[in-house]
């Protein structure tokens, strides 16, 4: 799973109009399924997405974490995070995980997180989506659950 982790001051996401989702302060997630995605991996990168120390405590420097400070999270599914653009010039989706096994994967992420403690509102799955944000920071993390893998 790949994960492109954004601080923000508020975010929502709006499909054909309509807002699905939205957050205060906190982070939107842009999640990416990849083929051979294991539970684990979700595991780890819900935890390490709610334990990330990545807001400033009393003296400015990032040590507070979006459980510490009871911060939001909107979780947007992005299977383009999961493109290989080693080649040519249009980016190959194969590594990407079917989308029927990605929405099950995706909506048990935002479940690990709402797990965990915190707040969590969702994306659509598969539409075509606006997604609004103010960056706070700007703050803008990669995490890639292959990292963990032994």
């Amino acid at each position: 799973m790949i994960a492109v982790v954004q601080r923000v001051t508020q975010a929502r996401v709006d499909v054909e109009g309509e807002t699905v989702g939205a957050i205060g302060r906190g982070v939107l997630v842009l999640l990416g399924v990849a083929k051979g995605d294991t539970d684990a991996d979700r595991a780890i990168l819900a935890r390490k997405v709610a334990e990330m120390r990545i807001f400033e405590d009393e003296n400015g420097r990032m040590n507070r974490s979006c459980l510490d400070l009871g911060f939001e999270v909107l979780v947007v599914s992005q299977f383009t995070l999961c493109a290989d653009v080693r080649h040519g010039r249009r980016p190959g989706f194969d590594d990407a995980e079917a989308p029927e096994r990605a929405q099950v994967a995706v909506s048990a992420y935002s479940n690990d997180l709402r797990s965990l403690g915190l707040r969590v509102a969702e994306g659509r799955f598969g539409a075509a989506m606006a997604v609004h944000l103010l960056n706070d920071g700007p703050a803008t993390f990669v995490l890639d659950s292959r990292m963990w893998r032994n």
